[in-house]
């Protein structure tokens, strides 16, 4: 990720959540424990959590893995990770969890090290998709799963076009309201560079994964590509 990128992520810290609340309709918080569920992540297991934000999914993570397991949550953003962190001591200080300020596209972490991987809202913003992908297969135990979740641009035309009123009309209008208009104006190019579904199973197949599928959700406008290792 460029440092350009970075920058936003810590600027937009503080109102990070709220925002997806906004961007999603209040629907993340749902769509995460998709994403989870699809992790097959178990009771005990060591999980990792990239590009984790303010931490919602990680804490999710540690919920599932109890008091015996470990979740390891990565972000490139300090303001966000102090976030999380703060978060976890608050409410989570039960739970075995790591946060760890690191780049996704060469991860801290050994071979074979994890039972279960999620991402969300974060392969969208990578420099390197593919290479993300092959970091993500690298520290995945064999016959493991990573569930990844992001925004999409839909196929259906009138989706889309509701897409791009409603970031253009409801979205960036309450960014610029909070100061924050060029922090979320990314939203709209990020989404048309995108790889689509079938593209990024073809790029999950090319690094090793032995199953991918992506499945759309929100009428194409969000979707979750589940990796087998």
């Amino acid at each position: 990720m460029t440092n350009d990128i970075r920058a936003i992520f810590d600027r937009i810290a503080p109102v990070y959540d709220q925002f997806n609340d906004w961007l999603s309709l209040g629907q993340h918080r749902i769509w995460k424990e998709m994403a989870i569920k699809w992790s097959a992540a178990q009771t005990g297991d060591t999980c990792l959590d990239l590009c984790c934000g303010s931490g919602d999914l990680a804490l999710s993570l540690a919920k599932r893995v109890g008091t015996t397991g470990q979740v390891y949550g990565v972000d490139f953003s300090c303001n966000l990770l102090a976030a999380a962190k703060e978060r976890s001591q608050t409410h989570y200080s039960q739970f075995a969890i790591s946060w760890v300020e690191a780049d996704v596209l060469n991860l801290p972490f050994e071979n074979n090290q994890f039972d279960a991987a999620t991402m969300g809202y974060g392969l969208r913003n990578v420099t390197d998709i593919r290479r993300s992908l092959q970091e993500l297969y690298r520290v995945l135990k064999p016959g493991k799963r990573a569930a990844i979740l992001d925004f999409h641009r839909p196929n259906n035309q009138q989706f889309r076009a509701f897409q791009q009123w409603y970031l253009d009309h409801i979205v960036v209008p309450m960014a610029e309201h909070m100061g924050m208009k060029e922090e979320y104006a990314y939203i709209s190019p990020s989404l048309d560079r995108f790889p689509q579904g079938r593209e990024q199973v073809e790029l999950a197949y090319q690094v090793g994964f032995t199953s991918a599928t992506h499945y759309p959700i929100a009428n194409g406008m969000m979707g979750v590509l589940v990796v087998l290792k």
